[in-house]
């Protein structure tokens, strides 16, 4: 193979080693844009829990699912994770038996009629000028189970208006109240579970958090390991694997002052992918363009950071 193969090769390795998959179907650059955009503002801990949360639902920040907010609340710095209309009807589109759900809004002139002993919309004309807005219904349907519908008068969610998303409702409250009654449809029609987190944080070390994990590590459903296990497994591996200077470079780096008994298991596993993060540094060095990968210092600080969030 000539030299200028191998430099292709090498090049495409690191560029497929930065656009793996790290934490759920992430890549470290999705993580990146995410935090600089979407979670701007959070701090470790707040990101770890909403990118965890975004996992765990299947719900993607990119395609406007899902929010997380910061602000200073009555009893200090917190967290909203929200749920938008649009991540709750992906979720019910994935749910069987799933026809279809639908909302809209009621207005003064409009005709409207629903037998309130069965929910059903009798009729619902519309006419120009409509009006003020004076409710608002939504229906969802099921294959396997009766229409479920919402109806609502407008005083019942007044009081958005003032709440922490009150800018949103106070310029686009046609819409946000379409989306409200959607998400409640939505949710107990098809039995989606999810729910908006507020969640209380301050700004932790990362590293102390995670030494309050059990002891005992879930590998799947059925097998569980101790930590200690896992630990010589993991310097086992390192030390097979990794020379014993560049071993003492990233510990210094990164944990110094901690001996190698000292650090916790999840700093052990970013230790692991440091050294295998230098390694390809190394061996790349001459040949990485900036296009490529950013292999600065900072950059490397910044997925150190990601590696102790998520393992």
């Amino acid at each position: 193979m000539s030299e200028a193969s191998v430099q292709e090769q090498k090049k495409a390795e690191v560029h497929a080693m930065y656009n793996e998959k790290f934490v759920g179907d992430f890549t470290r650059k999705e993580l990146d844009t995410l935090r600089a955009t979407i979670a701007r503002g959070t701090n470790d801990e707040e990101f770890g829990l909403f990118v965890q949360t975004c996992v765990n639902t299947g719900l993607n920040p990119f395609l406007n699912h899902i929010h997380c907010m910061v602000y200073n609340g009555n009893n200090g710095r917190q967290l909203s994770i929200q749920i938008s209309a649009e991540g709750v009807v992906y979720l019910a589109r994935k749910s069987k038996g799933f026809r279809g759900v639908d909302a809209q809004m009621v207005h003064e002139n409009d005709d409207f009629q629903i037998d309130l002993a069965t929910k059903k919309v009798i009729k619902h004309e519309i006419s120009f000028p409509r009006g003020k807005i004076v409710g608002g219904y939504a229906i969802a349907r099921h294959e396997d189970y009766e229409d479920k519908i919402l109806l609502m008068d407008v005083q019942e969610v007044e009081h958005m208006r003032r709440g922490k998303n009150s800018h949103m409702w106070n310029t686009w409250f046609n819409d946000m109240f379409k989306k409200h009654m959607l998400k409640r449809v939505a949710k107990e029609q098809y039995g989606i579970d999810v729910t908006e987190e507020e969640v209380q944080t301050s700004p932790v070390d990362m590293t102390e958090s995670y030494q309050e994990q059990p002891k005992v590590i879930q590998i799947d459903e059925d097998v569980q390991v101790s930590e200690v296990a896992k630990l010589k497994e993991l310097w086992d591996e390192i030390e097979n694997n990794v020379p014993g200077d560049l071993i003492a470079k990233v510990m210094n780096q990164q944990f110094a002052g901690k001996t190698e008994q000292q650090l916790s298991l999840p700093q052990v596993v970013a230790l692991k992918k440091l050294c295998q993060l230098e390694m390809q540094k190394q061996n790349t060095q001459d040949i990485i363009q900036p296009e490529i990968i950013d292999t600065s210092e900072n950059q490397i600080d910044e997925i150190s950071e990601f590696e102790r969030m998520f393992d």
